[in-house]
């Protein structure tokens, strides 16, 4: 199961993206790349290791002056199927 968790702030937008197993993986980091090749304005992404095996790749977006990130997080999260984010 692919957890979400959103956070913004004036300029900045994050979502947060946890995942378990080699095919979650390869299914989160498929669709983000594919995602945000698509818009002009390019993310800083990061993955960190958590608990129970776990991992979550980080997308980040700085100095978003029109919010447009947050169409773009909500394009990842219906092709992920993910309908709840913290």
């Amino acid at each position: 199961m692919i957890d979400a968790e959103f956070r913004s702030e004036e300029r900045f937008s994050k979502l947060s993206l946890a995942y378990g197993g080699d095919e979650e993986k390869k299914r989160v980091h498929s669709c983000v790349e594919n995602i945000t090749a698509q818009h002009k304005m390019q993310p800083e992404t990061y993955t960190c290791s958590i608990s129970n095996n776990r991992e979550v790749l980080v997308i980040e977006y700085h100095d978003d002056m029109d919010r447009e990130a947050g169409e773009i997080f909500e394009e990842i999260m219906k092709t992920l199927q993910i309908t709840e984010c913290c």
